[in-house]
This record gives structure tokens, sequence and C-alpha cells, in this order.
């Protein structure tokens, strides 16, 4: 692509590397032959994952000793995808904070410590927040406004608020943001997935809940690309057009159950008061405003293409689960096509 440079110079690092974007990161970057690469995670990666031409580092993002780490492999780019997206059984808020927030705020620090030169950044679109009046299509200008109700959106807040703060301080280090839609791909299984895989697809009268997807491929090769260009800005990562609920409910062949607001928030109460459910009345917010990510700097800015649209990244999904023997479609042949 235009402006892209090979990586075979670059001494790069990469936190949570042993995570499901990490793995397929670490992977891509090992076959671009970079002159060194170290994939950092808290786990010690299992001897039979271990790639060649990959130092594999067990480091806590919240280490202080990671700026030298970095200057001891004179690291000149980072890639920063270690967070907690869905919080393991025991887990706190607090523990939360520590690792996506201060845990980002020791990373920044280090690599401006270091002197690195480019950090690549895996924000999200829930950094946006799940409001009411957000614009039918987020660009990158419009406010982060987070939730406090969701631990992840509010400290994806607050990570960006941090990065913009060391934009201003610290401009010698370039910074590229993604801020990625929901990912899909063969191997993913999350709470989003999990909506799909019901019987009946939930939904809430008068919102469309527009989803936008984008391949898990594509976010590696949006992250590779980044590093090819060091084009610093905040991208939305997600395929062209967005699916409604409804949409996706006929493309899976399923039946939507419609309640009021009013009713599956009080639903929601319920079940959470009586522990029947890990999901409180807070979580109607994030199925009737799901951010809506629009992806025009991401192609005429930083200069990437996501091979798959949202239609076309939910489609793959479906067909991969077929195959795999687990459906999440009331029948194989009710797959649309995009």
């Amino acid at each position: 692509m235009s402006g892209a440079a090979p990586l075979g110079g670059r001494r790069i690092f990469i936190t949570g590397a042993d995570g499901f974007l990490g793995r397929s990161l670490v992977a891509a970057l090992a076959r671009e032959g970079a002159a060194a690469l170290v994939a950092a995670d808290v786990r010690e990666v299992p001897p039979e994952r271990r790639l060649p031409g990959v130092a594999c580092l067990v480091q806590d993002v919240r280490d202080p000793a990671l700026a030298q780490t970095l200057a001891a492999h004179a690291i000149d780019s980072v890639v920063h995808l270690a967070s907690i997206v869905t919080p393991g059984k025991g887990s706190s808020r607090d523990f939360e904070y520590s690792v996506d927030v201060l845990g980002s705020r020791n990373v920044l620090d280090a690599c401006v410590a270091a002197g690195v030169q480019h950090l690549v950044v895996s924000s999200s679109g829930a950094a946006y927040g799940y409001h009411a009046d957000n614009p039918a299509w987020l660009r990158e200008t419009d406010a982060l406004r987070g939730n406090e109700a969701f631990a992840y959106a509010h400290h994806k807040r607050l990570v960006e608020e941090m990065l913009a703060q060391y934009r201003a301080q610290h401009p010698a280090l370039a910074q590229t943001v993604l801020r990625i839609g929901t990912i899909l791909g063969e191997q993913v299984d999350n709470q989003i997935t999990a909506l799909f895989e019901k019987k009946r697809l939930l939904a809430i009268r008068g919102s469309a809940s527009p989803f936008v997807f984008i391949w898990d491929e594509d976010v590696t090769g949006a992250v590779l690309h980044a590093l090819r260009t060091r084009r610093p800005g905040c991208y939305n990562l997600a395929g062209d057009g967005a699916l409604p609920l409804r949409e996706i409910a006929r493309r899976l062949g399923k039946p939507v159950l419609e309640l009021p607001a009013g009713l599956l928030r009080a639903a929601l109460a319920a079940g959470s008061a009586l522990g029947l459910s890990r999901y409180g009345p807070e979580q109607l917010d994030f199925l009737r405003y799901r951010p809506v990510l629009l992806n025009t700097a991401l192609k005429d800015v930083l200069g990437y293409r996501p091979a798959k649209t949202s239609a076309q990244a939910f489609d793959a999904f479906v067909a991969a689960r077929a195959r795999q023997g687990r459906p999440v479609a009331a029948a194989a042949t009710a797959v649309a096509s995009a």
C-alpha cells in the first residue's frame, strides 16, 4: 500500500501477546521477519506455541521494570493489546482498573523513557459509550464518553484521555489508536457471540440495535498496516456498513423476542438481584445504544480497507460455526449472502 514500509528492520514489542489477537499478530509479524520481536504476557507461552524468532517474556504491563525491558531490546515500536475484555470469576473493578488504566499509563511511561518511536494501541468503540444521543454514525471527532456502569467502556475512555495527554506532552512518541468494533472470527467466543447462540434474539422495542463487525484477520491487517506506515491518529476499525439486530435474526433464521425497555430493565434487575444472571439493568443500554462506527478515516487517512464488510464478517462467522459442528443459525442455509 502507498506509504507502507517493510518491517524487516523494526524492533517490535507486543503486550497481551498470548491473548486472542496477540497470537494472530505475533504469527503475522514472525512471517514478516522483524529484526526483533518480543511477545510479552502475564502467562507463559507453552513451548508448543512458541515461534522461531520470537522472544517470549512473562511480564505484566504494570511492571515498573517495563522501561528497562524495552531499552534492553532496543525496541522502536510497541503494540499495546493487553486489556481485560471479559473479566474472570473473582475479578474486581479495582483490579480491572489497575490493568487497563494504570497498566496503560505504565506502558506509555516506559515508551517515553526508552525512546520508543511508535505506539499502536487497541482501543474500542466502547470508548464512545452506549448513549441514546450518540450520532447514527460515530466519527473519530465525536466525544468519548464511555459509561460508568461498564468498566470496560469507562476504562477505555480514561485510557484515551490519557493517550491524548501524552500526545500533547510527548510528540516524539507517535500514536496510532484503533477504536475496534465488535470482532468476529472463526474462533471468536464472547459476550456478543453468545447473544447469537440463543434460540431467539432479544430486541428492545423501538431500537434497531445496529452492530458493526470487524473480522479478526482485518484487525491483524490494520495493526500491520499501522506499523508499516507509522501514520499517527485515531481510527475507527470496523467493516463497511452495519447490521440491525432484526437483520441478524433474519440471517440466522431465528425469531425475535421484542420487549419494552421498562420490562426488560425490571427483568434484568430481578435476575441480577437473585443471582440468576451475571447481567444487570445496565445491560439495557449496552443492547439498545450500540456505537456504530464510521470507517471513512480508516480507509482515506490511515489507508487501510478491511477485506470484509460488517455483513460479510457476520456471514463468515456463521459459516465457520457451521463447519465446526456448532451452528448458530437455525439452518445452515439460512445464511444470506452479503
